[in-house]
């Protein structure tokens, strides 16, 4: 008798757990208040780019530096990069996003690049809670010169102690030495620890056409997974991102990596990146 009276506590208890958890994780949209012990931060993830709705901070100005360190090749990047972007929703569900770095090779050379685009939600995008799907367009010089083009589809759900986020960019590099188009993939998950604290992973799929190109003109398709943590808190304009972890190539090609913007280093290595936001205000 003992032991079906606990079987019966423990279901009961279960199936409160399971209630609350979901009832947690409801949006406004469907009727639930936000979450008190935290805002939802203009940029959680940094291998991928969120769109950002009128119940968010408006404008943002954020840092971030990096360091990363691979096999000698004989381009790319190879050092520590600082970076200074400005994010800010222009109305109608339109985002603004804009970033420039210095690269500080390891050699003692100094690079730049600059990138500029604009996103605007097609699904979604009014209310801070919820799924959204935005298309962007944007333009960007890299560390060698070259001038590109790009389109991204950014998709992305916010709920009150998890949050999803994902990105595919399609480029177009005007250089004959480099590929027709280059695509490039990343996700990001977030759960909720304690108060804003979230924490998660991100994956980064960069030059995916080497999985069925063997000329890929960046030197293969390569990957990154690893540890993606972020803190927004309550009452402050700051907020907090970092993510590591190795890189390795999935795939080879018969070409030398170029010097394309990339996050990530050009062969098999490791990288850090930290970022701080600052919210100007709504």
């Amino acid at each position: 008798m003992f032991i079906a009276a606990m079987k019966k506590l423990l279901l009961i208890s279960c199936l409160s757990l399971v209630t609350v958890t979901i009832k947690a994780q409801q949006t406004p949209a469907l009727g639930m208040p936000t979450v008190s012990s935290g805002r939802v931060a203009s940029q959680p993830f940094l291998f991928s780019v969120n769109t950002l709705t009128p119940e968010m901070t408006k404008w943002n100005m954020q840092y971030s530096g990096s360091y990363g360190e691979r096999a000698v090749t004989p381009f790319g990047f190879n050092g520590v990069d600082q970076q200074l972007a400005v994010k800010g929703y222009l109305g109608n569900r339109f985002t603004l996003f804009a970033n420039a770095s210095l690269g500080f090779a390891r050699s003692g050379g100094v690079n730049s690049y600059q990138q500029v685009e604009v996103l605007r939600d097609v699904l979604g995008g009014r209310n801070a809670f919820g799924p959204r799907v935005g298309l962007g367009l944007g333009a960007s010089r890299d560390w060698s010169n070259v001038k590109s083009l790009f389109s991204r589809l950014a998709v992305s759900f916010d709920a009150a102690s998890w949050k999803i986020g994902g990105n595919m960019r399609f480029e177009k590099a005007f250089d004959k030495n480099r590929d027709n188009i280059d695509l490039i993939s990343s996700v990001g998950f977030h759960h909720r620890i304690k108060g804003a604290f979230f924490a998660g992973i991100e994956a980064v799929g960069q030059d995916l056409e080497g999985f069925w190109d063997q000329e890929e003109a960046e030197g293969g398709a390569k990957l990154l997974i690893g540890p993606s943590l972020n803190v927004a808190p309550v009452g402050s304009r700051l907020s907090f991102s970092v993510c590591g972890g190795p890189i390795f190539y999935a795939t080879r090609s018969n070409v030398a990596p170029s010097a394309a913007i990339r996050e990530l280093p050009s062969s098999n290595g490791y990288t850090v990146r930290v970022q701080a936001s600052f919210a100007l205000g709504r």
